[in-house]
């Protein structure tokens, strides 16, 4: 298990998916990633820092949004 920075570009508040990018990637999207349902939609703001744990770093659908900060 691994925890990664990374930056939010999009969030789906229906299905509770997100698009990151990781941190010190320009070209590195990771798209439909599972968000913890503790993080409340509003919170979900394009550009803000997230923290992102991957529980198997070569499989990305198996990583999940734990975090948001400034």
């Amino acid at each position: 298990m691994k925890v990664k920075k990374a930056i939010l570009r999009s969030f789906n508040s229906i299905d509770y998916r997100a698009t990151v990018q990781l941190a010190g990637s320009y070209k590195v999207y990771l798209e439909d990633i599972a968000v913890a349902r503790s993080i409340p939609a509003v919170e979900m703001i394009n550009d803000r820092k997230t923290a992102v744990i991957f529980f198997d770093e070569h499989n990305p659908k198996e990583a999940v949004v734990a975090a948001v900060y400034i």
